[in-house]
């Protein structure tokens, strides 16, 4: 793994194991070589590959991933069970998350067992793990609903076991960013040396918030997938964390941002999960702007009315001639198109390009925006109102 600074954040990308497990999501070999590759490529600090469990071919496809030689550290998923950490061993990894469901709702309904149960198996699990020189994560499943008082056991007995840190998972997607930030807080507070992980769920739409607000409690490690893959709502997406961290924290994990719009269009396709237009960070249309008063704002600044550079994730800005649209948008976008107009020309353009929007319930596509210019130069000796009229009717 590259070295990082002590206190970085650090990128745990988890696309190819959560991220796989979308319902219906089956990444080939070669894509799955392909998305380590770019993930790698940009600074991705570890990858959680596959579970070797699962048998031969997910072993198989590890054991290609090892092959790759890449910086990133590669981790494996299993549970606290000496075959499931002897199958890691195999694939030639040397980091392990060993995950335990710890609170008493999965523990009494789930595995039907108790917490005394969990605390042996997490001994016997993490002691062999770590004789075998394994980088061991103890993985906490549906911490959110655990009890404080047995995660601070847990955490403890891990530490001294050797373990390497702990993944606070809020697995049902249930936490707000304010409890998210109480919990790491107090479990940083309880056992300080032991570094955390965050690794959240989607289902109420807070898992990039959760995610920011557990590394500003004091994780140092926090899970992510491309465009937010994973279980039924997904998890937290790699772009918006990262994004997220950078502008709204101070905090930059040192990816490199710009190839982002491009690995979450590969990874929709080989997901068969197409990129919405609107997707935050990586939507092809999310830098596109229409209403005249911010369309207007951008082209005087553009940071009047975004965040960052476009360019920052592999986008482009553009500007929508609609309904909304101005007479400023209007020069800058004819002139996009290589058509110099003056202002009242715009002026009256825009009144075409408002009507026949609502026509049509969509923005002008470049040749609707052509016609009606060609329109307007042939009528040129009409009154104002009667060109307006006749532009939109084309």
């Amino acid at each position: 793994m590259t070295t990082v600074p002590e206190n970085a954040v650090i990128i745990d990308d988890t696309t190819l194991r959560d991220g796989e497990q979308t319902a219906g999501v089956v990444f080939g070999l070669r894509e799955k070589m392909a998305i380590a590759r770019m993930l790698d490529d940009i600074g991705v600090h570890e990858l959680e590959c596959g579970i070797p469990a699962m048998g031969k071919k997910e072993q198989d496809s590890i054991r290609a991933l090892v092959d790759m030689n890449l910086n990133a550290r590669l981790i494996t998923w299993n549970r606290a069970l000496i075959g499931d950490i002897r199958a890691s061993i195999a694939c030639g990894v040397n980091a392990v998350d060993i995950s335990l469901s710890v609170s008493d709702m999965m523990i009494a309904n789930k595995l039907r067992k108790s917490r005394d149960w969990v605390i042996e198996q997490l001994r016997i699990a993490v002691s062999f793990a770590k004789d075998q020189g394994l980088y061991v994560s103890v993985g906490g499943e549906d911490s959110s609903r655990a009890d404080t008082s047995f995660l601070v056991e847990l955490m403890g007995i891990a530490q001294q076991l050797g373990g390497d840190r702990f993944r606070f998972c809020d697995t049902l997607g249930i936490l707000d960013p304010f409890l998210m930030y109480e919990k790491i807080r107090v479990l940083r507070e309880a056992v300080p040396g032991l570094p955390i992980e965050v690794h959240t769920h989607n289902d109420l739409g807070m898992a990039t918030a959760n995610a920011i607000a557990g590394i500003r409690a004091g994780a140092r490690f926090v899970n992510t997938t491309v465009n937010g893959l994973g279980e039924r709502a997904g998890n937290a997406a790699l772009e918006e964390v990262v994004m997220g961290l950078k502008l709204a924290c101070g905090i930059d994990p040192g990816l490199e941002t710009h190839r982002f719009h491009e690995i979450s269009r590969f990874v929709g396709t080989a997901s068969g999960r197409p990129v919405p237009d609107w997707k935050p960070v990586v939507g092809k249309k999310v830098f596109s702007h229409e209403s005249g008063v911010h369309a207007d704002g951008v082209i005087k600044n553009p940071r009047n009315y975004e965040g960052f550079d476009p360019a920052d994730v592999g986008l482009s800005r553009y500007l929508v001639l609609g309904k909304h649209s101005g007479t400023s948008s209007v020069l800058a976008r004819f002139k996009e198109l290589g058509i110099a107009l003056s202002r009242e020309e715009a002026a009256r353009l825009m009144e075409s390009v408002r009507e026949k929007s609502q026509q049509v319930r969509r923005p002008l596509k470049d040749r609707e925006l052509r016609r009606l210019y060609q329109v307007s130069k042939r009528m040129s000796g009409i009154t104002a109102q009667g060109r307006v009229a006749g532009l939109a009717g084309y």
